[in-house]
């Protein structure tokens, strides 16, 4: 199982989380994730930094760490554009993009209605969101779909993207990983024991990535890396 962690993006610079990526490259971690939020949720008073320039710019200051959307959200810019945006992405990091794409849902909603954008019924978001990840897996980039009702996860399925579950338990990680290739994003507790037994379990459910949020620091997450890698989670 692949580990990354999700970057420090609700800040009013991007020093934090391009720093956040060069350290995460120099301990080993695998990949580095931007959120695509207006705010952070139910915050519209605090800053949020896009995830497309930043990615940009840590894939040219990077070599080998993968970069990811978690995830960018349809109905906030065209399909078309969208679409380009990761692409885009992928082409200036070397095929490195992880494209995580979303529906969205009620929490994020206001965000969308904020700036005028109209939220579309679930159905149409979940038509658009099977569309995009088609075509990004039809395009040779690695692609998770933000999993949530049944009928999301199934159009996530059908793309032939991989599914990625937020906060789930190792049962059901296990449980999807069934029908498929099936990722992870979360929050590792805080204790490092436990934060090795979260991954050790989430590696022998069957989870290809486990992408946790900046904790602000590599050291405690390469540290329960090591501890579930040698058995010790």
């Amino acid at each position: 199982m692949r580990v990354g962690v999700i970057l420090p993006t609700f800040a009013p610079t991007a020093t934090e989380a391009l720093d956040a990526a060069a350290e995460a490259e120099a301990s080993g971690l695998d990949g580095v994730f931007a959120y695509d939020h207006l705010w952070p949720m139910g915050q519209p008073g605090r800053p949020a930094i896009s995830p497309y320039p930043l990615l940009g710019a840590i894939a040219v200051r990077t070599r080998s760490v993968a970069i990811g959307t978690l995830v960018a959200r349809v109905g906030l810019v065209p399909d078309e554009v969208l679409l380009e945006e990761l692409l885009s992405l992928d082409a200036l990091s070397g095929g490195r993009l992880v494209a995580a794409v979303g529906t969205g849902d009620a929490k994020s909603a206001e965000e969308n209605r904020a700036y005028g954008i109209r939220v579309r019924p679930a159905v149409e978001r979940r038509a658009q969101l099977e569309s995009v990840l088609g075509a990004l897996v039809a395009a040779g980039v690695t692609a998770w779909g933000g999993g949530g009702s049944p009928e999301t996860n199934a159009a996530i399925r059908a793309s032939g993207a991989a599914l990625n579950l937020w906060s789930a338990p190792v049962g059901a990680v296990a449980e999807a990983a069934r029908d498929g290739e099936v990722t992870w994003a979360g929050r590792l507790p805080p204790d490092g024991e436990h934060a090795a037994a979260l991954l050790a379990g989430l590696d022998a459910a069957g989870a290809s990535w486990a992408c946790v949020i900046w904790p602000g620091a590599a050291a405690p997450v390469v540290a329960a890396v090591s501890t579930a890698r040698r058995g010790g989670g």
